[in-house]
Parts: C-alpha cells; sequence; structure tokens
C-alpha cells in the first residue's frame, strides 16, 4: 500500500536538496501529484496475478498460445527511472486456456513495481507456470530504459531482450524457434547453449544484447 503522506514529504525533501523551493507556484502541488501518480504506476505491489489468472476454460489440442506485442512501462529498482516497451507472451495449454486479456493484465501487475528487466520477465513465466498449469511457457522482453539513455552512457535507442523459457520450451530449439518466426524476429536461431541455466526446467533471464 503505497503511503502518500511520506511520498509527499519526500518529494518536499527531494525539491529542498537540489535547490528548489517546493513553495512557489509550479511545485506547490508536485508532491500531492508525484503521490497520486505513485497509486497508479506501482499498483503491481498490492496485486497477485491469481486475481487474473485462476479462471480457465477448456480448450483441446493447442499447441501454442502467443500474445506479442504487449506494451509496458516500468521502474528501474536501482535509479528510480523508466523502462519501457513490449512483452510477448506464449504458452501450450494442457487442456485449459486463459481469457487472453489475463497475460497483458499478468504483464502490467509485474511491471507496475521497481523492477530489473531480467526480474519481471522470470516473473511472467513463473505465474504462468504456477497459475495455468501448461505444458510450457516462453517469455521476451524488449525494453528501453531511461537510465543509461538519458544519464550515465547516454545510449539513446540501445534494446535490451530477456528471454525465459519453462517445461516444453527449455530444451526444444524447434519450439523456440517457432516463437520467434510468429514473432518476426531475427533471433531465428534459438537460445544459445550459454544462456541456459542447469537444465532444471527455466533459463536464466539474463539479457540477451
Amino acid at each position: 500500500m503505497v503511503d502518500k503522506e511520506k511520498i509527499e514529504q519526500a518529494v518536499r525533501l527531494l525539491l529542498e536538496g537540489i535547490g528548489e523551493d517546493p513553495e512557489r507556484e509550479g511545485l506547490k502541488e508536485t508532491p500531492d501529484r508525484i503521490a497520486r501518480m505513485y497509486e497508479e504506476i506501482y499498483g503491481g505491489m498490492d496485486e497477485s496475478p491469481r486475481e487474473h489468472l485462476h479462471k480457465t476454460f477448456t480448450a483441446e489440442k493447442n499447441e501454442m498460445v502467443l500474445e506479442k506485442d504487449i506494451t509496458f512501462y516500468s521502474t528501474c529498482e536501482h535509479h528510480l527511472m523508466p523502462f519501457y516497451g513490449k512483452v510477448h507472451v506464449a504458452y501450450i495449454p494442457d487442456g485449459r486456456v486463459v481469457g487472453i486479456s489475463k497475460l497483458a493484465r499478468t504483464v502490467d501487475i509485474y511491471a507496475r513495481r521497481l523492477q530489473i528487466q531480467e526480474q519481471m520477465t522470470a516473473q511472467i513465466a513463473d505465474a504462468l507456470m504456477e497459475y495455468l498449469a501448461p505444458k510450457g511457457v516462453m517469455v521476451m522482453a524488449e525494453a528501453e530504459h531511461m537510465c543509461m539513455t538519458m544519464r550515465g552512457i547516454k545510449k539513446p535507442g540501445t534494446t535490451t531482450v530477456t528471454v525465459v523459457t519453462k517445461g516444453a520450451f527449455e530444451h526444444n530449439e524447434a519450439l523456440q524457434n517457432t516463437f520467434f518466426h510468429l514473432l518476426g524476429s531475427h533471433m531465428n536461431a534459438g537460445i544459445p547453449d550459454s544462456y541456459r541455466e542447469d537444465g532444471n526446467g527455466s533459463s536464466n533471464g539474463s539479457p540477451v544484447l
């Protein structure tokens, strides 16, 4: 639960810390605006994916369900700066499917938190495995990070790609290539062996650059 009062106090201190006057006209309402904004952009901290994934429907003979280009906005926990992009989610049902909007809602739950991209990608995959019990899951996230475009190394246009595979996707290059083909991705050679973990059911979520 976001504590609006603490946020407002912190924003006032921040404004003073950078040499601003929090009482001047343009800033007087800024602490309240930011507190209300934080309730929205960090709302995923109070949500569970179970709310959206618990209701499923019978669907036989589905080989793969893919929802691609799910837009997300998140906040890097290291610099409190935005990172944003697209998430692509695929799963192989084991007789049950979920409403397609619920996949996008699951992405939002994990994006609307302080995050790192690697963790967010893995959390989405883990949630789908836990609540849908499919034969396999594959999640790919592509994002631009403001912490490296407007500060630091300043490399605008750089995209970080993370991939996590679970279950049937993990060691099946044909399934991985089908996923990439459906995305129209240039990554048509599957995930390199160096990216895999120890074979216990998931890749490690490290960036693929």
